[in-house]
């Protein structure tokens, strides 16, 4: 392919962990050696770049990974291409996931890579059939577990996991209703996505606009805020209602985050509520099955792609500055280079 020729690695560094909210200033692109491949090892070159919320929770080390400090290269997940490889198993040409970084060039031990069975274009393996569909396949299914006809809420509802959310409920046949940050985003989760029901968080009657969407209240919160979202939503719980903890982007930009809700644990023994956190590895055992059933509903037409790409490597961190702001549309994702031949 060529690309093992390379002599220069461009990375971006996080130069400085922020002390309030994380603007672009708090990164840098340099460039640094090609990666020495030892044996066992694997060398990858980054295709696909997935910027998330969690990349900014990550910077306040209180997560399932070691914490980002100030110097090092951005940490961040990718889809990468094989270049040269020193273990077995691997081969050039191969495409896999990776805990690659904000870089050109990664080099990985086997055991950290995931070979991907590539069945669909490679940017959906990042959305829809990857960690991000399903992280709303099994917190909705499994954790959520909604029945027809419920009414399930679902915040964050035109980013990359809420639009999947949303999507599998109706298809459930569930009533849905997403909170969206804006009357454009509430307008493409009711025309294009098929939500009963949309509501603005910014709406200065927030409270009331959620309670005449959901008149017959909630069976089903998907939170993917916490914060004022979620201190509304326990109030239109229903008796037995199950809240699906995903994550609080809305307490990620800031090294202060407020204090939850008051009054949960009586809403929840008086309601019965059922509150529960999970990450998708939890579900992993059950990955290739959970990845049929997707790709059959996006073959089948039941499910969108709803997909953010920005092309470049150094855009990355304006493109997580702006998904903090909620000015995505779906999965947002850096395409840092062409994918592989043949794919």
């Amino acid at each position: 392919m060529g690309e093992a020729n390379v002599q220069v690695n461009r990375q971006v560094v996080l130069t400085r962990l922020p002390e309030d909210r994380l603007t672009v200033d708090h990164f840098a692109v340099r460039e640094a050696p090609m990666p020495a491949v030892g044996d066992g090892q694997v060398l990858c070159r980054t295709v696909l770049l997935s910027i998330d919320a969690a990349n900014r929770a990550w910077m306040q080390g209180a997560t399932y990974r070691d914490p980002i400090t100030g110097g090092q290269v951005m940490a961040g997940f990718a889809l990468a291409e094989v270049v040269e490889s020193k273990a077995p198993g691997f081969a050039p040409g191969d495409v896999v996931e990776a805990d690659a970084g904000w870089q050109e060039f990664s080099v990985h031990p086997a055991r950290g890579l995931a070979k991907v069975a590539v069945r669909a274009p490679l940017t959906h393996h990042l959305s829809v059939l990857g960690v991000t569909g399903l992280t709303a396949y099994f917190g909705l299914l499994r954790v959520g577990q909604p029945r027809p006809g419920e009414t399930v809420l679902v915040s964050a509802a035109a980013g990359a996991t809420g639009n999947v959310v949303g999507q599998l409920a109706k298809r459930a046949g569930c009533r849905v209703v997403g909170v969206a940050g804006s009357p454009d985003k509430c307008a493409f989760l009711t025309e294009s996505l098929g939500f009963d029901a949309a509501v603005s968080h910014r709406d200065e009657n927030f409270r009331a606009a959620l309670k005449a969407a959901c008149p017959d209240g909630v069976d089903v919160y998907f939170d993917n805020t916490g914060g004022p979202v979620l201190e509304a939503a326990l109030w239109r719980m229903n008796m037995h209602g199950r809240i699906v903890c995903c994550g609080v982007v809305s307490q990620y930009d800031t090294n202060a985050p407020a204090a939850g809700p008051r009054g949960v644990p009586g809403l929840l023994v008086t309601k019965r509520i059922r509150m529960e956190g999970f990450i998708v590895m939890d579900f992993f055992a059950d990955r290739a099955a959970a990845e049929d059933d997707i790709a059959a509903a996006v073959a089948g037409g039941t499910l969108q792609a709803v997909e953010d790409v920005i092309d470049g490597l150094a855009g990355a961190p304006a493109a997580l500055v702006g998904l903090l702001a909620g000015d995505n549309l779906g999965k947002r994702m850096v395409r840092v280079g062409p994918d592989p031949a043949g794919v």
